[in-house]
């Protein structure tokens, strides 16, 4: 699809954010980042650089910078949604004050929302109303992507259309999407994949091998499955990018947050102590405690998650927490 360029605000200065303004302005389109800190904001426009978040990375001089969400909004066509999961319901209600009707919104968070068990294009929806959505998901660690390495992701969406227009948008030279209509089992993956990453870093953080990240990941793989039948999304999916090559990333790239969190608990360390130690938001803690009660209210067997969910909220031990998962009884593949 030729399209003309755009004009896009994304809603969102950390490292995935400040990254996909860098790529959309690559590829010609008018790219703003909002930041809800003024200072840092500044900071960013002064230097070109996010220091907090993307450090090294030069942002082109064509990419705007703001704190004022209103202008943000009103003046782009297309808003990606690119805030911590635990923030988007606030966001959306400033952002449902403006003028957003007829816009695009692309949203790249990954999370389940705490009480309603809302994904996020799903939350989007009950705060604005029937807008168009899509999602953005898969394998994209986003130094890798800022620095041009080739990096594969979806783009999913209820309107094809719309799909392949964000298709459009972002594909680039190294960076290849693919397009998906499982909107829903897209959410899924990039939401729990983020709790099995923190249960590798825990292993990894008690000193572990290989081998047992690769039963984590697999049978992780088989919970992340198991929720998705139940709420009928396609079991495709989470064999494709944005199941197993967004979760093979999360569980071993040394820039995971949640992988890094996950080994910074196995060593011991509180885990408020690791959360405040880091300046981004690492959404698979949030995410244990949706998907934990989401299992539980859908009956859906989930013990890693469950596991990981006793170390974070019921301070088990870690290594108690791994001793109980082996002990389970035994059973077929």
């Amino acid at each position: 699809m030729n399209i003309s360029p755009a004009k896009i605000a994304v809603i969102g200065d950390g490292a995935w954010g400040t990254t996909l303004a860098i790529l959309l302005s690559r590829n010609g389109h008018h790219a703003t980042i909002w930041g809800a800190f003024p200072e840092n904001v500044a900071r960013t426009r002064k230097l070109r650089v996010n220091r907090k978040f993307l450090p090294g990375i030069r942002i082109p001089d064509a990419v705007a910078l703001t704190d004022d969400l209103g202008a943000a909004v009103e003046g782009n066509d297309v808003i990606v949604l690119a805030v911590p999961s635990q923030f988007l319901a606030s966001t959306l209600k400033k952002i449902h004050r403006h003028e957003h009707a007829r816009k695009a919104f692309v949203s790249v968070v990954k999370g389940i929302e705490l009480g309603t068990f809302d994904t996020m294009s799903q939350l989007i929806v009950r705060e604005l109303g029937d807008v168009d959505v899509a999602v953005l998901s898969g394998p994209t660690i986003a130094i890798e992507v800022a620095k041009n390495i080739p990096t594969t992701a979806v783009a999913a969406a209820r309107n094809p259309r719309l799909a392949s227009y964000v298709q459009a948008l972002f594909s680039s030279a190294t960076f290849r999407i693919y397009t998906n209509n499982d909107i829903l089992g897209v959410e899924l993956c990039g939401s729990v994949k983020n709790i099995i990453a923190l249960a590798c870093g825990i292993c990894d953080g008690l000193g572990f091998g290989t081998n047992t990240k690769a039963a984590i990941l697999t049978r992780g793989l088989v919970e992340m499955k198991r929720l998705g039948r139940k709420m009928g999304a396609d079991p495709a999916t989470f064999n494709g990018l944005a199941g197993l090559g967004d979760l093979a990333t999360t569980c071993f790239s040394p820039n995971s947050r949640n992988r890094s969190a996950g080994c910074e608990i196995g060593r011991g360390r509180p885990v408020k102590e690791v959360l405040s130690s880091m300046d981004a938001v690492v959404e698979g803690v949030v995410t244990a405690k949706s998907v934990h009660r989401l299992a539980q209210k859908l009956g859906v067997e989930m013990p890693i998650t469950d596991a990981v969910y006793q170390v974070l909220y019921a301070r088990k031990n870690p290594l108690k927490a791994v001793a109980g998962l082996m002990a389970r009884s035994l059973k077929s593949e």
